[in-house]
């Protein structure tokens, strides 16, 4: 039974049912929706507005209606189109008049709109814990490296020598920052959208603040129409996926590379690995390069919900029924990536032989090697090109800077003396740098004791 029916002479047709209905998706919001319920129930008698006999029965059987959805007792319909309205016939079905009396100085409009918001703040708190546990992964694998020694890449081309600890902690920053994004957008979830109304508020002498307290909800929304239209809490969270996702992708790009034969700098696991249906020597990373496929789903995503919303006209419109497939995907997509994103890179193994040979033969040494020409009293771009052109020769006879005799040197540059076998040592360029935040051994074990350190202040 339609619960707005008293307005039309005609049924909807089978069809118009159907493509109406919502109960088919938003059927998971059936804890937030009877929270809410609970809650708005309370206030009612409360307030006077039915009685407290009346708000005790309507608490109590809406208790049992979630026992019986949990445990698969209760069948949704798409005649009742909507969680909303599935929950309040089977009420009314169980109880009668009374159950009726449920959505008195509500609406449809602010009941869904408490429900997503209760849900994303459930989902903020789970995403955030996720994240969480891959930082401490991230920061027990860069402790575990901070003598592996690796290129360090810009175009994908081998750059400075870094040690794969300092790598990875630039991923703990990321990840850090997406951390903080979505806290900072909980803040803005957080406001409650119920006792709005349809748009413009209610009649009855309701108490918001109640609700608010009673729900958890930091504040109240001072608006009613904007309480019901808004939806930018939820493309700020969509967008916080994306980003998280995008760090993800990035990770797992680098990944694939490095479990090539090419590079051979990581084994992916077994257990996180596939094989090829015709060729047998295949072990194809297709974790990583499904969650680099996944991240542009959730940007399809966000892109779906920014669309939906941009034309709306206020207050609430049918066209926000289709906020809530994105954003479940959303979070669905993030959670579950980030659960075996973090289980994978705790179960690869790391060829350090392999890193440390790349840095030895990439010429990354190239710019300590200017660095010390510097020292020497030779203006820098002039060391830049006799170091290039150093850079060339070694190339041509197939040999790394470090191999180079003491004549060699001596024909580029009389400058050159025996300390530059030192300075160029591929762990002597990385212990060298002396700025904040770099590569150099001290300046990581700074940076880790840092990340210890504000663990223990939480």
């Amino acid at each position: 039974m339609k619960l707005w029916k008293g307005r039309f002479s005609k049924a909807a047709t089978s069809s118009a049912d159907e493509f109406n209905a919502s109960i088919e998706f938003d059927q998971r919001l059936y804890k937030e929706d009877i929270a809410g319920s609970i809650a708005h129930a309370k206030m009612l008698g409360k307030q006077g507005i039915i009685t407290q006999d009346e708000s005790e029965l309507i608490i109590k059987t809406l208790g049992e209606i979630l026992s019986d959805i949990e445990t698969g007792n209760v069948e949704f319909t798409i005649e009742s189109e909507d969680i909303h309205m599935n929950i309040e016939s089977i009420l009314t079905d169980r109880i009668g008049a009374i159950g009726k009396k449920l959505h008195t100085a509500r609406s449809r409009n602010d009941q869904i709109a408490v429900d997503i918001r209760l849900y994303l703040k459930k989902e903020t708190d789970a995403i955030t814990t996720a994240i969480k546990i891959l930082l401490d992964a991230l920061e027990k694998l860069a402790r575990q490296h901070t003598d592996t020694v690796m290129p360090g890449y810009t175009h994908l081309q081998r750059a400075q020598p870094v040690t794969l600890s300092y790598h990875l902690l630039a991923y703990y920053q990321m990840f850090s920052r997406d951390q903080e994004r979505f806290s900072d957008c909980l803040g803005r979830i957080d406001r409650l959208p119920l006792g709005s109304g349809a748009l413009a508020g209610t009649t009855y002498d309701t108490d918001r603040d109640f609700l608010a307290k009673e729900l958890g909800f930091a504040s109240v929304l001072p608006n009613g129409m904007d309480a019901v239209a808004d939806r930018d809490f939820a493309i700020e969270f969509i967008n916080c996926c994306a980003v998280t996702m995008m760090h993800l992708s990035r990770f797992c790009e680098e990944l694939i590379l490095w479990s090539s034969v090419e590079f051979s700098f990581v084994e992916i696991d077994d257990s996180f690995s596939t094989g090829s249906s015709i060729m047998p020597q295949k072990k194809n990373p297709d974790m990583a390069e499904l969650i680099r496929g996944k991240t542009g789903r959730v940007y399809g995503d966000l892109m779906s919900l920014l669309t939906i919303c941009k034309g709306l006209p206020l207050a609430y419109n049918k066209d926000l029924q289709e906020d809530k497939i994105p954003v479940f995907d959303a979070a669905d997509t993030l959670k579950s990536s980030i659960g075996i994103f973090t289980e994978m890179i705790l179960t690869m193994k790391v060829r350090e032989d392999k890193m440390e040979n790349a840095a030895k033969y990439g010429y990354m040494n190239a710019t300590d090697a200017a660095d010390y020409l510097v020292s020497k009293g030779i203006p820098f771009r002039d060391c830049h090109e006799i170091i290039g052109k150093i850079v060339l020769y070694c190339i041509n006879k197939g040999i790394a800077i470090e191999e180079m005799t003491m004549d060699e040197f001596k024909s580029f540059s009389d400058k050159f003396e025996d300390d530059i076998y030192d300075k160029i040592a591929i762990r002597s360029c990385i212990k060298a740098k002396l700025s904040k935040g770099s590569t150099s051994f001290e300046s990581v074990d700074e940076q880790l004791a840092d990340i210890a350190n504000k663990k223990q202040a939480r």
